[in-house]
């Protein structure tokens, strides 16, 4: 069905702003999500590669996810639009670059801003933990990047929560949460973005 569209000029201009920006935006999620994916499937094919193959695949996804954030920050500069709707992924990827986080599943939910999700998987985390499905060891790792993620996206941690993220934090998270915390702008970044995300509580 073809309309004719008259009238304020402006605000169509503006509509096709907001819709470029939304194209923006699903196109780098696709490319993050291909990425995540490379993540994950080389971590799941770990057992059956030599180390050496091993490493230099993931060094070779790591290199492709710096092109990819330096091309995000070329994107973002001076636009406030984009900051607010990639600023989560920014700093998502700057996680998975200095391997802070290694979780793909836990790094694509925080660069999508998914709040609600973060908290279903630390519920079912939770679950397979008690149940004998999830080692210590795993569960210890991702709990503690989901808290930080949570805590980046501006959502309010129990003090439970709390604590145990300061227990189990390891240096290289903390050199991360350390860095993004000095850069100041992107907090204030994040928790503006975070602020018109439906809390979900599991």
């Amino acid at each position: 069905m073809n309309l004719a569209v008259s009238g304020n000029k402006g605000g169509s201009m503006a509509s096709r702003g907001k819709s470029e920006t939304g194209k923006l935006k699903q196109n780098m999620e696709e490319q993050l999500d291909r990425l995540m994916q490379q993540l994950q499937d080389l971590e799941e094919c770990r057992e059956d590669l030599e180390e050496e193959e091993y490493e230099e695949t993931k060094k070779e996804t790591l290199e492709q996810l710096n092109e990819f954030n330096e091309s995000l920050k070329k994107m973002v500069t001076g636009n406030m639009t984009l900051v607010d709707e990639l600023g989560g992924m920014q700093l998502a990827i700057q996680a998975a670059i200095s391997q802070a986080f290694k979780t793909p599943e836990v790094i694509r939910m925080f660069a999508k801003k998914q709040p609600g999700q973060l908290r279903t998987r630390l519920a079912e985390m939770d679950r397979d933990v008690m149940v004998g499905k999830l080692s210590r060891d795993v569960y210890t790792q991702q709990k503690v990047e989901i808290l930080t993620a949570l805590r980046k996206l501006g959502e309010k941690l129990t003090v439970e929560d709390e604590t145990f993220l300061a227990e189990n934090v390891t240096a290289t998270l903390s050199q991360f949460e350390k860095i993004t915390a000095d850069l100041g702008s992107e907090d204030k970044i994040m928790a503006l973005a975070s602020s018109g995300v439906e809390k979900t509580k599991v």
